[in-house]
């Protein structure tokens, strides 16, 4: 479901996301979550993903210090809000803990951070965490304590001797990998962090253990979706892009004003393409508030066709972005917008103002900064 479905959160709820990482699986001299993906560095989706969610009040990017400033820029080259970043410590426990101590601490020099109810802890390379799952570690988490995501295994994990053979082997059934992302009530996990040792900071890995450990909280453990897995190695980046372009051109919503010769057009351009992608086309007057498309809007559409045989139309178009950002939908990823102008004349002509194209690639250089990328088309019709 889209987030017009989400139920709303009865408590306040924070995202701390740790960045701080070398990237030497990956290879290559830039950290993994700062490599681009459609232009775009990876730790900007993961951003993105908590920045949609309206009911997650702050969120906290943890860094390593050399890397302070190129967060800095980022934020505000993609113009991201609500965010807050903090200087990293040398392990991921302690880069988490320098997140938590923001709350508690007021350290933030920027402002004043309200201390949050249930804080979220996913890290800054799942680029793909949806609503839905966040929504649902944090019910369980508000009623548990902890709550974490987790998937099944899919290989054997086996121990070895110390002659390097086999030792034994787990019942791979009963365990399951744990995931990203987790909840915590904030006093629990930031409690467990102040009493954490400096083996366990130093060397430890899972966030549910720690209030496991120091607070006696078990965990609910929340069955994840495919798309929760961590940006590792160089070929992880490359299956990312791929989902990332699967979103982008798996639906194209078409719409046109109600004259029929445009709306006959809409009608054709829907036909030829349903074969190929899943495709909604509306007959509507964008001067009024259209239910339908607003639930369009709510949804996983990335790719609109405006057709219409007004002049430029600036005022729909522009109605047509507002309602775009209103939605939320380019917090995420890029939306296409192509201005279809429909010229229904005899006189064959695509004769056009310089000023009027001026506007028009002014207009589009705007939008561009809040991620949606206009494309216009001049179609003579006899």
């Amino acid at each position: 479901p889209g987030p017009a479905a989400m139920e709303p959160v009865s408590a306040a709820v924070s995202a701390v996301l740790p960045a701080g990482g070398s990237g030497e699986r990956l290879g290559g001299a830039t950290p993994k979550q700062f490599c681009g993906l459609q232009g775009r560095p990876l730790v900007s989706y993961a951003v993105r993903a908590m920045e949609r969610v309206s009911w997650i009040s702050d969120i906290i990017v943890v860094v390593s210090p050399e890397n302070i400033e190129t967060m800095k820029s980022i934020i505000e080259k993609y113009g991201h809000k609500r965010v807050t970043v903090v200087k990293g410590g040398v392990t991921r426990h302690r880069s988490i803990f320098n997140g938590l101590k923001v709350f508690a601490e007021n350290q933030s020099s920027n402002r004043l951070l309200q201390k949050p109810e249930v804080v979220i802890i996913h890290d800054a390379v799942r680029p793909f965490v949806e609503e839905e799952i966040l929504l649902k570690v944090v019910t369980a988490a508000k009623d548990h304590g902890a709550a974490g995501a987790i998937r099944p295994l899919v290989s054997t994990v086996i121990a070895s001797g110390e002659d390097g053979c086999l030792d034994h082997s787990l019942e791979r059934a009963r365990y399951r990998a744990s995931e990203m992302p987790q909840a915590f009530l904030f006093d629990i996990i930031y409690q467990a962090y102040q009493q954490c040792t400096d083996h366990d900071l130093d060397y430890g890995t899972e966030c549910l253990h720690l209030a496991l450990k120091y607070c006696k909280t078990n965990a609910k453990l929340v069955e994840g979706t495919a798309d929760l897995w961590k940006v590792t190695y160089k070929r992880d980046l490359y299956a990312a892009e791929s989902i990332i372009k699967d979103n982008l051109s798996q639906q194209i919503c078409i719409i046109t004003d109600l004259k029929e010769a445009v709306a006959q057009v809409g009608f054709l351009l829907h036909e030829s393409l349903k074969s190929q992608v899943k495709v909604e086309a509306i007959s509507i007057s964008l001067s009024k508030n259209d239910s339908h498309l607003q639930n369009i809007f709510s949804g996983e559409c990335y790719n609109f066709l405006c057709i219409n045989d007004k002049e430029y139309a600036t005022e729909e178009i522009q109605q047509l972005v507002d309602m775009l950002e209103k939605s939320n939908i380019p917090l995420l990823y890029p939306v296409v917008l192509i201005l279809v102008h429909l010229s229904i004349s005899e006189n064959i002509s695509f004769s056009i103002g310089l000023e009027e194209l001026t506007k028009i690639k002014k207009f589009a250089r705007e939008v561009k900064k809040k991620n949606i990328l206009v494309y216009g088309l001049l179609i003579q019709c006899k």
